[in-house]
């Protein structure tokens, strides 16, 4: 499952920003897809649905990534998910591989990549599907951030020390900085 969208720092579309010859958001999906066999993006599928994956729409337009994430688990059948955001343009199917075959392995609600520095990546990691009542549950009750939504669930944290490929696009700075 792909999240992302629109950014106000970045006044367009990130999911649709060229990027080797085709949309971000298709060459991340295939990254996706490369390592769980199958992609979905969550966002308008108007708007998504031409970049050859299925696309569904969000349940909670507006609302951040976490509705996103709930969003993807409300259309889940798998029990293991892995969500990333659409603008990681150098994020790896070897490490997506790994997350979920570490997540299956060892059974946690959510298998979240970290940094060495302890900030987790949220955005590119392994929902179970059992985690949806939790998460709904906190987001019914105003929570929009991922961080506090997933204290509501067991989470093991996937240490990893090339953090590169976690890097995302938030400002046109961000994006002419980026490799092309």
């Amino acid at each position: 499952m792909l999240t992302g969208g629109r950014s106000s720092r970045m006044g367009r579309d990130k999911a649709l920003l060229p990027f080797r010859g085709a949309p971000l958001a298709q060459a991340v999906a295939a990254r996706v897809a490369e390592a769980a066999g199958s992609t979905t993006l969550v966002g308008d599928p108007a708007r998504y649905g031409g970049l050859g994956f299925p696309a569904i729409p969000d349940m909670y337009p507006g609302e951040g990534p976490l509705g996103g994430i709930l969003t993807a688990l409300h259309h889940t059948e798998a029990d293991w998910n892995l969500v990333t955001a659409c603008d990681m343009p150098a994020i790896d199917s070897a490490l997506l591989r790994r997350l979920l075959e570490t997540a299956e392995n060892t059974d946690p609600d959510v298998l979240i990549p970290a940094r060495p520095t302890g900030l987790v990546e949220p955005l590119c990691a392994v929902y179970h599907r059992r985690t949806l009542a939790a998460l709904e549950a906190r987001f019914s009750g105003g929570v929009r951030k991922i961080g506090a939504a997933l204290e509501a669930v067991r989470t093991v944290r996937f240490p990893v020390v090339e953090v590169s490929c976690f890097q995302n696009i938030n400002t046109p700075e961000e994006w002419s900085a980026c490799e092309r």
